[in-house]
């Protein structure tokens, strides 16, 4: 058994680094994690943060060193790779605004000093979102990734030494071109896992490449690998973290269907067994963080450190232990167990405040688009609009995603499991598990199912509603006209009252409540 421990302020000393996601941690050695760049509120970042094991210390240090251009160090970006070679960082590529990069980097830890590295050989081009591992303490393979037109499959390998770039040629079947995937060296082969590919599909595929050792004497090539157990579902912007002889993959995103922007989020943890080769659930004792890609998590001894990411609209700053249940961390958690307190500390705070705004903005966008097509509504408040769920667009788009299928309000059939699929996912899900943007959503069907089972066979003048539902200890969301004034301590109780709700509803009649109304 694991557990999930959010790290405070206090827990360290020094100066914690600020929200990010798209950034790179390593660890040096096993005294220090080295933080790099990033993407926070649109800015790209090139700072440096150091977390020093031993002291519990964040720290940034100040760094020197000399570019081609005169810059100490490597201009901001996000979706770079770097890799630790002793106690030195190396750092290519990735984007900054829409510009891919290409430039090749090492920090010297030791001294805190920046050098562009001038290599020679295969160089490879531009480009962000790919993928690479050390090779033993001197080498590094890099996988993938986008160049701005199209996905790569290529493999090179990089001498830390003498800095020449060698393109490997791979014989027989290749993996699909990806980016936002990941590589990471288990011995003698490289493994990558899912990623974005070629016209846009997320994957699921775990392929194993040979022949990168100079020693072995093996010809280079590519064989995927079908293990049996809980297969982790397609995913790309995850991590996968080696740790004694498993590796632990967590988070990342995935696609709902039809609508990108409904990506799915996630915050499982899956690992792949060495031992007996096969895919494992990693049994958690407590809630997960909230579910994220482009995230760091770093190894330290028994111990996975996880920091940052981005779930789509936010981008976080806080830090997490994943421990095994003897850790003293663990024991901690378990007899002072933590509570859920939703909060902005660790978040982006703007950012929390441009998803209401957006959400504030898809309302409006809704209610204009009822204006211009004359759609219909009920009235069950003062200026309060209840959409019916085949006209709540929102809600239909987020259950296709779920069902993975698209879904239109001529389906009736499918438009029922829809409505099923999505109020379930929402009668299991905990407050710290819902992403902002599906509290919209939410809102609407808790104000439609009070409505609908709750308001009935109450007299429809709004006096008489207002009266009933001043009365009534729950409900204390009805009269809400949109998730904007929904506050982040709130969310527990309208989860609380929606699960109420269900449960009523299932006990006095009919699940999906749309079969009632024909459209």
């Amino acid at each position: 058994m694991h557990y999930w421990v959010r790290a405070s302020a206090s827990d360290f000393s020094g100066t914690l680094p600020q929200p990010r996601s798209g950034h790179t941690a390593v660890p040096i050695g096993k005294s220090k994690i080295v933080v790099f760049g990033g993407l926070h509120d649109k800015k790209f970042l090139n700072d440096v943060a150091v977390y020093d094991i031993e002291n519990k210390l964040w720290f940034q240090p100040e760094c020197t060193g000399n570019g081609s251009d005169g810059q100490v160090g490597p201009s901001p970006r996000a979706f770079h790779v770097a890799v630790a070679i002793d106690c030195h960082m190396f750092i290519f590529g990735g984007r900054s605004g829409n510009k891919r990069l290409g430039d090749f980097w090492v920090l010297d830890s030791d001294i805190w000093q920046w050098s562009e590295l001038t290599s020679f050989g295969d160089l490879p081009s531009s480009r962000d979102f790919s993928a690479a591992s050390a090779i033993g303490n001197r080498k590094i393979v890099m996988h993938g990734g986008w160049d701005g037109k199209k996905w790569l499959s290529d493999v090179y390998i990089l001498d830390t030494i003498s800095l020449e770039w060698m393109e490997l040629s791979v014989t027989g079947s290749l993996p699909p071109p990806r980016c936002g995937h990941t590589a990471t060296m288990v011995e003698k082969r490289l493994l990558v896992f899912g990623g974005r590919g070629g016209g846009g599909p997320i994957m699921s595929d775990l392929w194993a490449l040979k022949g990168l050792i100079e020693e072995e004497n093996e010809t280079p090539g590519w064989t995927q690998l079908k293990l049996p157990g809980q297969v982790p579902s397609p995913r790309c912007g995850h991590t996968v973290t080696s740790g004694g002889h498993y590796l632990l993959l967590f988070g990342g995103h995935g696609t709902g269907g039809w609508l990108s922007r409904y990506d799915i989020y996630y915050n499982d943890c899956i690992v792949l067994d060495r031992l007996s080769a096969q895919w494992k659930r990693l049994p958690i004792g407590n809630e997960p963080p909230a579910a994220r890609a482009y995230h760091s998590l770093t190894n330290i001894g028994s111990r996975y450190l996880l920091f940052g990411g981005f779930d789509g609209k936010l981008t976080y700053g806080d830090i997490w232990w994943l421990v095994p249940e003897g850790d003293p961390i663990a024991k901690w958690f378990i007899e002072s167990p933590q509570k859920y307190v939703p909060d902005s500390k660790g978040m982006a705070a703007e950012n929390i405040q441009s998803a209401f705004k957006e959400s504030q903005r898809e309302n409006d966008a809704i209610t204009e688009l009822q204006r211009t097509l004359g759609i219909s509504v009920s009235l069950s408040g003062p200026m309060l609009q209840i959409l019916d769920e085949s006209e709540d667009r929102e809600f239909i788009e987020l259950g296709s995603r779920l069902i993975g299928e698209r879904v239109s309000s001529d389906k009736q059939g499918l438009l029922n499991q829809t409505i099923e699929v999505l109020r379930d996912h929402w009668r299991t899900s905990t407050p710290i598990s819902i992403p902002l943007k599906e509290l919209g959503p939410l809102l609407r069907d808790y104000q439609r199912l009070i409505s609908r089972h709750h308001l009935a066979n109450i007299e429809s003048d709004f006096q008489s509603i207002d009266s009933w539902l001043s009365a009534k200890e729950a409900y204390k969301f009805y009269h809400l006209k949109n998730v904007s004034q929904l506050r982040m301590d709130d969310i527990p109780k309208l989860l609380a009252e929606y699960k109420k709700i269900l449960h009523e509803q299932n006990a006095s009649g009919p699940r999906a409540g749309i079969e009632e109304h024909s459209l």
